[in-house]
Order: structure tokens, then sequence, then C-alpha cells
């Protein structure tokens, strides 16, 4: 083999080399995000304000330490169905006002109830807005209806009539809260002047929603101090960048006070 053709060969292997590596490193990259090892998400939040949501999973949080670590806003659980009421919505619902956080509620949406009662209990349990952020409903597929999904018409029907009690109630429109398959199967058609809070805990949110968002849960294993309950981890969320928070701040509302928890 002469000269110019061992140079050829040479590079030829270098580059054969290095695509063996980079395809090496994509699959290892692809295989540490599925598995939940490696966050990539992180390194495109950029400088949108940080929040997270909350259940009893976290039990009571202490909200002074949750805000000295950044967050600046909380979207807690207060109700699921048309009768269940979060366990520790009340305490969080009344320490949350001891700090500069801004607060929200959210209603897990139940496809074996109609959507006037479920608006009712959240109504009822959660009580006036005023000051606090606008309400949200969290529509995803869960339990026994992962193997046989709801009909569209049947969820869209009742998730009309929720919202449209929530809007009469408090004059703006909820939030709802999905990820990308519920969102093309029940929600792109025909509530796209909602605002809508995203879920992608894998790869960044753009990629599926533009910036069509104004809430994306970026991360489902985030670890923080402040919060007691059985769950290790607490979900992380952060404002589109184009948003402004105050915005979803309800300024006058007419609903009644909470009630107790059951």
């Amino acid at each position: 083999m002469n000269k110019l053709g061992f140079i050829k060969l040479k590079t030829l292997i270098l580059d054969l080399v290095l695509l063996a590596l980079v395809g090496g490193g994509i699959f290892l990259g692809y295989t540490l995000v599925k598995e939940r090892k490696l966050f990539i998400n992180e390194w495109f939040i950029g400088n949108g304000l940080r929040g997270v949501d909350i259940s009893s999973y976290q039990g009571e949080v202490d909200m002074k330490v949750l805000a000295n670590q950044g967050i600046r806003f909380v979207y807690m659980k207060a109700t699921e169905g048309s009768n269940h009421v979060d366990k520790t919505f009340a305490a969080n619902w009344s320490n949350i006002a001891k700090t500069e956080m801004k607060a929200g509620a959210y209603h897990f949406f139940s496809f074996e109830s109609g959507g006037e009662t479920q608006a009712d209990n959240y109504i009822a349990t959660v009580g006036s807005l005023e000051g606090r952020l606008i309400p949200a409903v969290d529509v995803e597929i869960y339990g026994k209806f992962k193997d046989n999904p709801p009909e569209k018409d049947d969820v869209t029907k009742q998730l009309r009539i929720f919202l449209a009690v929530l809007e009469d109630k408090y004059k703006v429109k909820p939030m709802i809260y999905a990820q990308k398959d519920v969102y093309d199967k029940y929600l792109r058609e025909d509530f796209k002047d909602y605002p809508l809070w995203v879920r992608n805990v894998y790869y960044p949110v753009f990629l599926e929603f533009g910036g069509d968002w104004t809430i994306w849960q970026y991360k489902d294993r985030g670890e923080l101090d402040g919060y007691n309950g059985d769950e290790k981890y607490i979900d992380l969320n952060v404002l589109n960048s184009d948003k402004n928070l105050e915005d979803l701040i309800i300024k006058a509302t007419g609903a009644e006070q909470p009630k107790e928890d059951k």
C-alpha cells in the first residue's frame, strides 16, 4: 500500500471510530434519560420562574424552607373527582400565605363522575381565589383507563361542563395540565384557548409544543428540603419566560370560603 492509500485508510478508520463513539454516546444518553438517571431538561429551563406542584404525597410542607430554595409558585392538589379532598390541602393552602410564593390549587379530573359535581367539589373546597393563581385541572389517563381510555366525546363533554362552572365562578379561564398524548387525543381541537400546563420530564418541551405553553413540568424527581411526606421526590415546574406570573393571579372572586377538610 502506498503512502496516500495508507493515509486514506487511517482517516477512514478514525472516522468510523468517531462515528461509533458518537453513536454510542447518543445511545447511552438516551438510555440514561429513559431510566431517569440523566435529566437534560435542567439545561433548557433558562431564567424562567421556578415552581413546584404538591399533594398529600409530600405531606405538610414548610413553605418558608421551600421559598428559600428559589421557588416562586406552588400548585397544590385540592380535589379529585366529585368528593375527594386532598388531606394536606387546607394546611398547605394556609401556610403558604406566610411567604411571598404564589399559590394555586388544582383538581384531578375523574372520568367516573360528572363535570358539574367535580367543579362543585373544587369550589366548595378551595373557596375564594382572590390573590391566588388561576385554577388548574389535571387531565391524564389513570388506573384502569390506561388499557381502555375513555371516548373523546365523553371526556370533552364533561370537561367543558367542569371548566364552564369554574369560569362562571372565578371569571377566568382555568389552566389545563396534560402531556402530549392526552393533549392530542382529547384537548387539541376543543380547548386551544385555555392556558396550558404541559408535562415532559424527558426532553425539552419546545420539541412537542413549541412556545405555546404557560407552565412546563420539566422534572418529576426533584429533591428539595421542606417536605416530610411519604414521597421522596417533588415535581419541578418552570414558567414560560414569555409569561408574567402576575397575569395568572386572580384579582377578585366571589367564591365561598373553604369547607372543612374531609
